[in-house]
């Protein structure tokens, strides 16, 4: 695998080897030995998560203020605009964002660490969504930060439309009025 380093120091890109003829491919996709030696990163998995969304669906920015998830994403089918916020107040990239692409095509993975944001855009008629996840999900710690705020100012590539969103993401406070991390 190749790790690349993101403008978000501990956000990273991940780019399996993928092994392909016209029968098909093969990659490994998750390896803790080698993802603990490429990446850095010791923590263990504890839960996997699937989701499916339709085109022009928006998820986030989500994150869980105690019981910090690290997430491990990626799409197997489809298309996303996926992107890392950092929350972390102490942080001198606090309220920064980094987007890029994840497809079935490219086969990346992002690792976001814990103390950021996540969340992402589908941009294909439908995509199905994988993430390890580094503690469990705790629905009374659950937070996010409201998709458009313009303290953050992600770039989200909407096209002229108008996302579809969740009523908890609708009502999401702006950064400022967020709970965050110390």
């Amino acid at each position: 695998m190749r790790v690349v380093e993101t403008t978000l120091p501990g956000v990273l890109l991940i780019e399996p080897k993928v092994f392909g003829d016209e029968r098909g491919f093969f990659m490994e996709s998750f390896n803790a030995r080698d993802f603990a030696e490429a990446t850095g990163v010791r923590e263990p998995f504890v839960q996997d998560n699937h989701s499916r969304s339709s085109k022009g669906v928006l998820r986030g920015i989500h994150y869980q203020i105690r019981q910090a998830q690290g997430k491990l994403v990626r799409v197997v089918a489809g298309e996303v605009f996926d992107v890392a916020v950092d929350l972390r107040r102490s942080s001198p990239h606090f309220g920064k964002w980094f987007g890029t692409r994840l497809s079935e095509e490219n086969k990346r993975m992002l690792w976001v660490p814990p103390g950021f944001g996540h969340g992402f855009l589908t941009l294909s008629d439908s995509a199905d969504f994988l993430y390890k996840t580094t503690d469990y999900y705790a629905p009374a710690h659950e937070r996010c930060v409201r998709w458009d705020d313009p303290a953050i100012a992600v770039d989200w590539p909407l096209g002229g439309v108008p996302p579809s969103l969740s009523a908890k993401d609708a009502a999401a406070p702006t950064l400022e009025r967020a709970e965050t991390y110390p």
